[in-house]
């Protein structure tokens, strides 16, 4: 289980944070949920730019 956190927390983390927005804008909070909404791609990329930065 800890193995398969440590390699999908990031798709996890953005997971949950799309839910967020989802629920933001589900309840009438659009700009919040526009806000929030850059969050999932944002911990994708520094996910991938911080796995190419590990050497091993």
């Amino acid at each position: 289980m800890k193995l398969f956190i440590l390699k999908w927390y990031p798709i996890i983390l953005a997971f949950i944070c799309m839910l967020y927005s989802i629920s933001l804008a589900l309840f009438g909070n659009y700009d919040e949920a526009l806000y929030s909404a850059h969050w999932p791609g944002t911990i994708l990329l520094f996910a991938i730019a911080i796995r190419q930065r590990r050497t091993t």
